[in-house]
C-alpha cells in the first residue's frame, strides 16, 4: 500500500484509482475514482468496488478533496465508467425525481404563510388524525370546518355539529399539550 501526499493539481486522482480514504469529518471508506473535477475540487466515487461488481446498483459519493485528510493508493481498477457495464436507469431516475417533486409540493401546502408558530403547531396536530388544509392563514379541516386566528375552540365555525365538537376538542387538547411542553422548559 502505497501513501500519496495531496498535491494542489489534482493528478493522484486518475480515473480508475481505488483508493483509502480518510476525511477531515472522520469518515473512512475505499473507493475507485470515476471523475476529478478540478475547478469545483469535486471528486466522485465509486464505494464498496467489490460489491458494485455484483450487480447493477452502485453507491456513488461526492466529495470536496479539501475535506480528505488522508489517502492510499490501492491500486488500478477497471474503467469505471465502461459503457458495457455502466448503465443509468433514466426512467427509474425520473421516477424517483416526480416522486420527490410531487411530495415536496405536498409537504409544502402544509406549511402556513403568515402564521405564527403556535398556528402551524396546532395544524400539524390536526394534521396526524384529520384532512386538513390552508385556505390562506385559516385552517379548513374536513373541507367543512373552519379554524381562524387566534386558533382557539371560539374560532371554530361551519361544518356538522359533530365535526365541530371534534375539532374543538383536538384544538383544545392540543393546546393544553403545547402550553405544557412550553412550560417545562
Amino acid at each position: 500500500m502505497m501513501a500519496m501526499e495531496g498535491n494542489s493539481n489534482g493528478e493522484e486522482f486518475a480515473v480508475g484509482c481505488i483508493l483509502s480514504i480518510k476525511t477531515t469529518l472522520g469518515d473512512e471508506f475505499e473507493g475507485q475514482v470515476i471523475a476529478f473535477d478540478r475547478p469545483s475540487n469535486i471528486l466522485v466515487l465509486q464505494e464498496g468496488i467489490k460489491v458494485a461488481a455484483a450487480g447493477p446498483k452502485r453507491n456513488i459519493r461526492l466529495l470536496k478533496a479539501n475535506y480528505i485528510k488522508d489517502f492510499s493508493y490501492l491500486g488500478q481498477g477497471e474503467d469505471p465508467l465502461d459503457a458495457t457495464k455502466c448503465y443509468f436507469d433514466l426512467n427509474a431516475l425520473q421516477a424517483r425525481e416526480q416522486s420527490a417533486v410531487r411530495q415536496a409540493e405536498i409537504d409544502s401546502e402544509r406549511i402556513g404563510v403568515g402564521v405564527t408558530p403556535q398556528a402551524q403547531n396546532l395544524f400539524d396536530a390536526l394534521f396526524k388524525t384529520l384532512p386538513v388544509r390552508w385556505d390562506k392563514t385559516v385552517i379548513v379541516v374536513m373541507n367543512e370546518v373552519r379554524v381562524s386566528s387566534p386558533y382557539l375552540p371560539e374560532s371554530v365555525s361551519g361544518g356538522t355539529a359533530a365535526a365541530n365538537d371534534r375539532v374543538r376538542k383536538v384544538l383544545e387538547l392540543e393546546r393544553k399539550r403545547l402550553q405544557s411542553r412550553s412550560g417545562s422548559h
